[in-house]
């Protein structure tokens, strides 16, 4: 089989919780080598958080740290600074996400790093970026999240606003830094240099509101939430039904055609009202009613079984157990079974992208804390067995 893309990339992870780790997991899946610095006492923060663990293990941190090696290592000391140093000259890329200013106080900056190193990636997650008001700031996902404007569009019309259930604002923040260490790396191969890589939190999920940011653009009035119907598009929204929730997603006019035949409402196809997606966004008020007189009296199975055959877009709405175990997303390998070493068999979710020629792969398990530090300063950085026994007697390193 071919190498994967990012095969024989070197990166070096000072970053920790959610955004970075997520980015360099990107990485790792598509053939990079990743490095993990972690502090030797409580390493990465997810390690604790919880529950719940798995002999140990916290569920949070093993989501997002498979296929890389883990050095617990405390660089802010003088001689793990500099094996931080050793290993920062045999990396392609650096992914921190420290507040702003953090490590440019420890010496360890973009531009104090490129000086030695002009070849070098150096990719920063931050709250709110490296420049502005705030730019020290630290970033929490439900703080971007509200303040970015998600939470405002969120939510049913008559109820608070809501954060979604999962850290969107950081993971966001983590794939777009992937898509600009990619980028950077395109840029390298050009010009032989590398450069400095800025994502902020804020701006990730700024940049998410696109059409809801456009609306507010064209009409000065800012959008607000509509629970789960969509502003442009109807009927585009969750129905109650005998034995479920059902997911419309009518799309254009002729699926709306295709939608009253099935559900044999002739009078709803004919009404003018209703002709156009213009229409029936225009006049929703006057049709959910009668679509939800409808749809309750159906059972959810039977009603989607009908709607698909007749090229209708629907779903139900499921628990996460039900999405894990569908048969689609079980084709498509969405979920995988590794070995770890004190779990056993943990299962992970899959790659979602999908290369013919040159895929990437879950190679390996979420490291434990310190599990790769002996070999990698034994093996590549030539420390003898005795420095290392000093270091960790005193807290330098930390090894599993």
């Amino acid at each position: 089989m071919t190498a994967a893309p990012l095969s024989g990339l070197t990166i070096l992870d000072l970053s920790r919780v959610l955004s970075g780790p997520y980015c360099t997991m990107l990485a790792a899946d598509m053939g990079a080598r990743v490095i993990k610095i972690e502090h030797p006492v409580r390493g990465d923060d997810t390690r604790a958080w919880g529950p719940p663990f798995l002999e140990g293990e916290s569920a949070y941190y093993l989501s997002i740290n498979r296929n890389k090696e883990s050095v617990a290592l405390d660089f802010k000391h003088p001689d793990g600074r500099a094996l931080l140093d050793k290993l920062i000259a045999k990396a392609d890329v650096l992914v921190e996400n420290f507040r702003a200013g953090t490590l440019e106080r420890q010496g360890l900056g973009y531009a104090q790093v490129s000086a030695r190193h002009p070849q070098l990636i150096y990719v920063s997650l931050s709250g709110f970026g490296q420049t502005g008001p705030r730019r020290a700031e630290a970033g929490y996902d439900a703080i971007a999240q509200a303040e970015g404007g998600l939470m405002s569009v969120t939510g049913a019309a008559d109820g608070p606003a809501l954060r979604l259930g999962v850290a969107i604002s950081d993971l966001a923040c983590g794939m777009f830094a992937f898509q600009g260490l990619l980028l950077a790396l395109i840029a390298r191969g050009k010009t032989g240099r590398g450069q400095f890589v800025d994502v902020g939190l804020l701006d990730a999920t700024t940049a998410l509101l696109t059409y809801q940011a456009q609306r507010y653009f064209a009409t000065g009035d800012a959008p607000s939430r509509t629970g789960n119907r969509h502003m442009a598009i109807a009927p585009y929204d969750t129905f109650d039904v005998a034995d479920g929730v059902l997911v419309l997603a009518v799309g254009n006019d002729t699926q709306w055609q295709k939608f009253c035949r099935c559900l044999e409402m002739d009078a709803l196809a004919a009404d003018e009202r209703f002709r156009t997606n213009a229409g029936r966004t225009t006049h929703y008020d006057d049709l959910r009613p009668l679509l939800v007189r409808t749809l309750i009296t159906r059972d959810l199975d039977d009603l989607m079984r009908a709607l698909r055959a007749a090229d209708v877009p629907c779903g139900a709405v499921r628990s996460v157990e039900e999405a894990l175990t569908d048969p689609q997303t079980l084709a498509r390998e969405m979920v995988q079974t590794l070995t770890h070493p004190t779990i056993g068999k943990l299962q992970t979710l899959g790659l979602p992208v999908k290369l013919s020629d040159t895929p990437g792969a879950i190679r390996t398990p979420p490291p434990r804390l310190g599990e790769h530090t002996r070999r990698i300063l034994e093996e590549e950085l030539a420390v003898d067995a005795q420095a290392l026994t000093a270091l960790q007697s005193s807290g330098v390193v930390g090894i599993a």
